[in-house]
């Protein structure tokens, strides 16, 4: 039996592309593609890293600053640091524990406004632990207020020429008890008082303050011709019971208490009543205001 044989032909059209859309180009698409995306996801990776340093640096910073302490307190912890131990005139640790608690729980309600009378060893203590409120310092020496004030820019002080001494004690209560119906009320305006007991040479706007804290620590008064602490005290006094605000009370300290202007000036405005505690030679007294459309002309509920 005779037999054909088969062949296969394969036609060239097979393999002809039609329009540019064979084999090759559908490669050349592809690699596009591929080099297209490879340049945007580096270009996407590089960014986000760069920008997530970025953050990473401005948070590090960020914190790194937050946790630095304030220039007041770092001047006031070198100035500790250094200072002679012995000094005479400084407040015990219990002393200045005291006021610092205060200070520290009024700072805790919002800013805390502190009214010092006298430049001392603890001023720049005062000035740090208050450093979110307002501090302002009172002081008969104008040398001194300038020289706090070139070495320590950020405090603020004035200077006050004190006209009372030491020595006119009784003859300045006497004046007040005349008078506390009439120029030495409890309640007034320091601005226009004539009371000789009143300090009313301050800047207005120290007037207008509603004083959380006052500290007594000055002028001097160890010697009959030196002012003494009678006008801060009365002064004190009538800034608690004249505060604006909401505010009810004042915390007023008074140092060196067991002295007799100290004594008989705090009995006398600040009242016993009001005494909250002593601590070494230190008294807090805790004074309401007083409404100012009282006809109060007694600083105290009780004759002393």
């Amino acid at each position: 039996m005779k037999t054909t044989a088969k062949f296969i032909v394969l036609h060239p059209s097979v393999y002809k592309t039609g329009g540019g859309g064979g084999p090759t180009a559908h490669r050349g698409w592809i690699a596009v593609f591929l080099l297209f995306f490879f340049f945007t996801f580096s270009f996407t990776l590089i960014t986000t890293r760069n920008a997530v340093a970025r953050t990473t640096a401005s948070a590090a910073a960020g914190g790194a600053n937050s946790q630095l302490l304030p220039k007041s307190v770092a001047d006031a912890l070198l100035h500790y640091a250094t200072a002679n131990a012995t000094a005479s005139g400084r407040m015990s640790s219990a002393e200045t524990e005291k006021v610092a608690s205060v200070l520290r729980r009024c700072a805790a309600g919002g800013a805390c406004n502190l009214l010092v009378f006298g430049l001392t060893h603890e001023t720049l203590l005062w000035n740090s632990i208050n450093h979110n409120g307002r501090t302002v310092f009172v002081d008969e020496s104008a040398h001194s207020v300038s020289e706090i004030e070139r070495e320590h820019p950020s405090i603020e002080a004035y200077d006050v020429q004190f006209t009372t001494r030491s020595g006119e004690l009784q003859d300045l209560i006497g004046h007040y008890r005349r008078e506390k119906s009439n120029q030495c009320r409890p309640v007034q305006n320091l601005l226009f008082s004539d009371c000789k007991l009143s300090i009313n040479d301050l800047p207005n706007h120290i007037y207008d303050v509603p004083w959380d804290v006052m500290l007594v620590d000055g002028p001097s008064g160890y010697s009959a011709a030196s002012p003494g602490r009678m006008a801060a005290i009365f002064t004190a006094g009538v800034l608690a019971r004249s505060k604006s605000g909401s505010g009810g009370t004042t915390h007023v300290f008074v140092h060196e208490i067991e002295r007799e202007a100290e004594r008989v000036c705090s009995e006398e405005f600040l009242c016993r009543d009001n005494l909250v505690e002593t601590i070494d030679s230190l008294a807090h007294f805790v004074v309401p205001k007083i409404d100012a459309h009282s006809n109060k002309i007694d600083f105290c509920l009780k004759s002393i």
